[in-house]
């Protein structure tokens, strides 16, 4: 079938059309039917009509657009009625949903007057919370629009004018950027003199385009000023007093073309009669007024060309427009949609064409590049950024201008939108922002790929980390000039004067495992892998990322011989986040571990649970089986069961765990509660522990393709350092996402230098009364030895002499040093291997403060760590 007979069978299967309503509370009891309807409804009403409450706090009012149209100029189809519009007014309500999540209710009305088309739409002012008129003919869509913006109290916008002038509005500021020209000098020629190419001609003079350098020219030729008669008072705004002639006159010596015309009118002798490297915006649907290849072949400079065809470069559509302006106008319960709005919007898809596109938009293309230039002067329209830079723009641009009846805090604002995309975006967002409270140093082992190159450049971009490119330093300088990344990053290459002490440095911890000292020079020169375990070992980075380019096996084995697992545990693991639309869960283990006993499924599960806590979730943890609590009793079940009965006793878990369970039972309340109400889970689990990796890995990927979950991962967790190993096929989000991940877990084996926010002095001494235990002076140093159920860093004055005092992070034993000079150095350690370097202010190693401590006891019989680098004198 041909396009029409396929378009025709999408409209038609069932349900015909492409929108409905949909509940958005439960209705499943009487109670439930009794809020939503009578009795209950009268509440609100009442609320309503006595002022204490508007219809934006009750009802759908605040994310409902109304799409009106009466079909007198349905783009390509002409005045085909009210009826016939209406797959193109349900369309706009499809785009209205998938780009901006607005609500819409398409209206075709069934007039030819603009009177009645006012007093129809302003009627309905109490149901909407902004109008978006489509589709009406000119000139009486400029009469209609601007009586309805009069007496309405919400935004009304036509998008037929406004949305071709925004987003071809971008695309004149970057490609005057490009092309290194003034848009006050731009000479700009427009072929069609209709709503949208006055709209559009308007725009440019909001933007810096001057009135007598634009010539407007409609199917007669130029509009001059011998015209004036015969023309109507719209054309005659932009009427010039240049000599009559027709299109090819006018665009002799131009900068810029915009066609808002009819396909086929321009030749390849007009685009060389142009001045030099000229701007072509042919956005004539669907045959543009020059065909993109045409046009290019007439010249041998720059000519940017931009069409309203998706299969050729910078294509302008109004989907870039319309979906985002309402959005933010929604959320500031804006009054109208006004110029310096528009502008705010334009503004900020110029802006976002400057920055790096992600993966999901360049596979969408055919994984063709795409870089801001000549061919990429606005972003793609399925580049999902633009809900999060244009909408803010728009609600900031309101609340300047005194059209906003709310205000927004809009990096709060930008986070909520960032939510609307999607569950897992939310949840990253948490971690993203942890991160930037406090970056650190992570190397990314595969420096020299392309992705980990861009995503160094966004981490980097975004304050999430200061990321280390280990490679070449030639080939990723070269790289990133290439890709237009404007940022200096830090790299370590193999000729790095470092080498000889990685290379010791792996020798040393590998020596007896068959390593000889040469071997371990290149393996740290050679395979990224090693050298970034080494330099996270001993402290030189924070995190490391790797496996972009390696089997997961190959890329976690260098890792799991330099850095290992953590003190206390045996094992590491890996999970997944699935987010869904309203449930996160996640899954252990995913990679890792094949026929874990009982000891490793416990010890994953604790992992997990900590894991979950980094996104602010409380756990709740499933061990999960084909058996339902003893139900079926073979050794295949007995091992979760008896890891359940191992957390039970452990002191330290406290957070909910049961099982053996089945997935069903686990995850669906109705089950818990009713058949199983004795289960320790009060509510469904969020915490999966699988009983083998084949289990776990089938398990996540069956919840991530038929459950239509968003997978976030894997997340290595157990490791004594934060490394993440990646997918293969993972986007340069994904880097940016786990380094995230990396960075909160850096930051969790951290001592801070300061407060991040001033402690009251009284709660510092209530803290210090309660808790100290001993306290001894001596002329050579002073210490303390405080007791705390948390670690924290505080100075403390004694005796003129300012020291640090160290809470421990989980137990209540913890100890001070202090440095006396400026060229002692000084350590405090821990049993969570947690080290300062008090001269510098550096993090240690982890086997440098593994090596560096001994096992003592001070006067008051507790057991204490006392780290060999301090040089302080005296007895403990």
């Amino acid at each position: 079938m041909g396009l029409d007979d396929d378009s025709r069978e999408y409209h038609r299967k069932a349900p015909p059309g492409k929108l409905e309503i949909a509940t958005t509370k439960s209705t499943s009891t009487q109670r439930d039917l009794s809020l939503a309807y009578s009795p209950g409804v009268a509440a609100p009403c009442r609320d309503i009509a006595e002022g204490t409450s508007d219809a934006f706090e009750y009802t759908a009012r605040g994310n409902l657009v109304g799409v009106v149209s009466n079909g007198s100029a349905v783009l390509g189809l002409g005045d085909i009625g009210a009826e016939a519009s209406k797959p193109v007014m349900e369309g706009k309500g499809v785009l209205f949903k998938r780009f901006a999540d607005i609500d819409v209710f398409d209206i075709e009305l069934e007039h030819d007057s603009a009177d009645a088309i006012v007093d129809s739409v302003a009627a309905m002012e109490p149901t909407f919370g902004g109008i978006n008129l489509e589709d009406i003919k000119a000139p009486e869509c400029f009469e209609i629009e601007e009586r309805l913006r009069d007496r309405m109290n919400i935004p009304v916008f036509h998008d037929d004018q406004h949305g071709t002038a925004i987003i071809s509005g971008a695309a004149l500021m970057n490609a005057a950027e490009i092309v290194d020209k003034e848009l006050s000098e731009l000479n700009i020629v427009f072929s069609g003199a209709g709503a949208s190419a006055i709209a559009t001609a308007r725009f440019y003079l909001s933007l810096g385009a001057r009135r007598e350098n634009i010539t407007m020219c409609d199917s007669t030729g130029i509009i001059t000023e011998s015209r004036d008669p015969e023309i109507n008072e719209f054309k005659r705004e932009f009427t010039s007093d240049r000599p009559e002639g027709d299109l090819a006159d006018a665009m002799e010596g131009a900068d810029v073309f915009v066609g808002l015309s009819v396909g086929g009118i321009v030749d390849e002798a007009m685009v060389q009669s142009m001045a030099e490297n000229p701007v072509l915006f042919a956005m004539a649907n669907p045959d543009p007024e020059i065909e993109y290849e045409t046009a290019k072949q007439a010249r041998e400079d720059t000519i940017i060309m931009a069409t309203g065809r998706s299969d050729r470069p910078n294509q302008v559509n109004n989907v870039l427009g319309f979906p985002f302006l309402f959005r933010g106008a929604l959320d500031v319960r804006a009054t109208e949609i006004n110029e310096e709005m528009k502008r705010a919007a334009a503004t900020a898809l110029a802006e976002l064409a400057r920055q790096d596109v992600p993966d999901a938009v360049v596979k969408a293309y055919g994984d063709q590049p795409i870089q801001y230039g000549a061919d990429y002067v606005i972003p793609k329209p399925v580049d999902p950024r633009v809900l999060f830079e244009v909408a803010p723009a728009v609600a900031q641009a309101a609340m300047n201008t005194g059209a906003a009846r709310q205000d927004l805090d809009v990096d709060r604002y930008r986070e909520r939108l960032e939510a609307r995309l999607g569950k897992s975006r939310e949840m990253m967002r948490i971690v993203l922002n942890k991160a930037k409270t406090d970056p650190k140093r992570i190397a990314l082992a595969e420096g020299n790929n392309e992705k980990m190159i861009r995503a160094a450049y966004q981490i980097q971009e975004q304050g999430i980390a200061d990321p280390v490119l280990l490679g070449e330093e030639s080939e990723i300088r070269h790289t990133a000039n290439r890709l237009g990344l404007s940022f200096d990053p830090d790299i370590v290459g193999p000729d790095e004067g470092a080498m000889e002490t990685y290379a010791d440095r792996l020798y040393e911890r590998r020596k007896r495992k068959g390593i000889t000292r040469s071997e371990a020079d290149e393996l740290v020169r050679r395979d990224t892998n090693y050298l970034g375990s080494v330099m996270v070992d001993v402290g030189d980075a924070d995190a490391m990322l790797t496996g972009l380019t390696h089997h997961y096996n190959s890329a976690l084995r260098p890792v799991l011989e330099v850095i290992g697992t953590e003190p206390d545990s045996t094992t590491a693991a890996g999970v997944y986040m699935l987010t869904f639309k309203n449930r996160v869960i996640f899954c252990a283990d995913t990679t890792v571990n094949q026929n874990p006993d009982s000891a490793v499924l416990a010890e994953v599960t604790r992992q997990t649970a900590n894991l979950a806590r980094q996104f602010n979730i409380e756990p709740r943890a499933a061990m999960l089986s084909y058996s339902n609590f003893g139900s079926v009793d073979t050794t295949g079940t007995q091992t979760p069961r008896h890891a359940v009965e191992m957390l039970h006793t452990d002191p330290k878990v406290d957070f909910p765990i049961d099982g053996e369970m089945q997935a069903d039972t686990a995850v669906v309340e109705d089950i818990l509660k009713g058949t199983y109400g004795f289960s320790d889970l009060d509510e469904p689990a969020n915490v999966l522990i699988f009983p083998n990796l084949e289990a776990g890995n089938i398990g996540y990927k069956l919840l991530q393709r038929l459950g239509g979950a968003e997978a976030i991962g894997p997340m290595l967790v157990g490791m004594d350092e934060p490394v993440h190993v990646l997918q293969r096929d993972d986007e340069v989000k994904d880097i940016v996402n786990m380094a995230g991940v990396a960075i909160v877990d850096a930051q969790s084996d951290w001592l801070p230098t300061q407060f991040p926010s001033p402690i009251p002095l009284w709660w510092v001494l209530i803290r210090w009364i309660r808790t100290v235990r001993t306290c001894r002076v001596s002329t050579s140093f002073r210490w303390v030895t405080l007791a705390e159920s948390r670690r924290i860093l505080i100075p403390a004055v004694f005796c003129s002499r300012v020291q640090w005092i160290v809470y421990r992070w989980e137990t209540d034993d913890l100890w001070t040093g202090e440095w006396r000079d400026g060229s002692s150095r000084w350590a405090v350690t821990d049993r969570r291997r947690t080290g300062f370097d008090g001269q510098c202010g550096r993090r240690l190693g982890p086997r440098q403060r593994r090596d560096s401590r001994q096992y003592f006891t001070d006067r008051t019989g507790i057991p204490r760590w006392r780290s060999r680098l301090s040089r302080s004198t005296g007895s403990w």
